[in-house]
């Protein structure tokens, strides 16, 4: 299983809390890449209930941190 920040802001509006195969039905739904549902179908647990996308990876917030660039507060820091 691969995730990516582009990959896991496909499922930011899922339904939470939701199983697996809500997740795999709204994927496929919405239209996500391959890889989304790719990486959901990896997921071992089948009658768990997930509450986001911090459930399924857990670096999730770490790596939004460094994706989602604010040019505006690097503007304001630079002197």
């Amino acid at each position: 299983m691969f995730w990516t920040p582009e990959l896991a802001f496909f499922l930011e509006d899922a339904p939470w809390p939701a199983s697996k195969e809500d997740l795999i039905d709204y994927a496929s739904r919405t239209g996500a890449p391959q890889q989304v549902i790719d990486n959901l179908l990896e997921l071992e647990e089948v009658d768990v209930e997930y509450e986001g996308i911090e459930d399924i990876w857990p670096e999730y917030e770490n790596a939004t941190d460094d994706f989602f660039y604010d040019e505006d507060e690097d503007e304001n820091n630079q002197y």
